[in-house]
């Protein structure tokens, strides 16, 4: 792995820190974070993460804040969003982590979570969101 697709992924991976079962591995040959089998983010190039992301929710990304997120015509009607790292503050790329990571989640984990407090931002109750918190 190039220098500059490491350090992208470092940027990723301490986003990510602290979310149960997340699998370090790679995804069309860039290095991905997963839980359980479901992609949650993968590398694209030195400043892009791709996210996966909801269709109704990428609209609403796009619009806010197009500096930040974006989508070439490959992305278009798929639920992933493509991130600037350089524009993204880390807050909210934890913020987007936490996000997928309650969507990708197997059932079985999030119903062992169920009653657990504290430790994802979002998880009280083991149901998956349908629309934004």
């Amino acid at each position: 792995m190039s220098d500059e697709l490491s350090t992208v992924f470092e940027a990723l991976r301490r986003a990510a820190s602290g979310l149960p079962d997340i699998i370090e591995t790679t995804s069309y040959g860039t290095p991905a974070l997963k839980v359980g089998k479901k992609l949650l983010a993968r590398v694209k190039d030195a400043d892009t993460v791709v996210l996966m992301c909801p269709l109704d929710e990428k609209e609403m990304l796009l619009e806010a804040a197009p500096a930040i997120y974006f989508e070439t015509d490959h992305y278009k009607g798929w639920p992933a969003i493509l991130v600037r790292l350089s524009q993204i503050p880390p807050e909210e790329l934890r913020h987007r982590l936490e996000r997928t990571w309650i969507r990708q989640a197997p059932k079985k984990l999030m119903d062992a979570l169920a009653g657990s407090e504290g430790l994802i931002h979002g998880i009280s109750s083991g149901r998956r969101p349908g629309r934004l918190l």
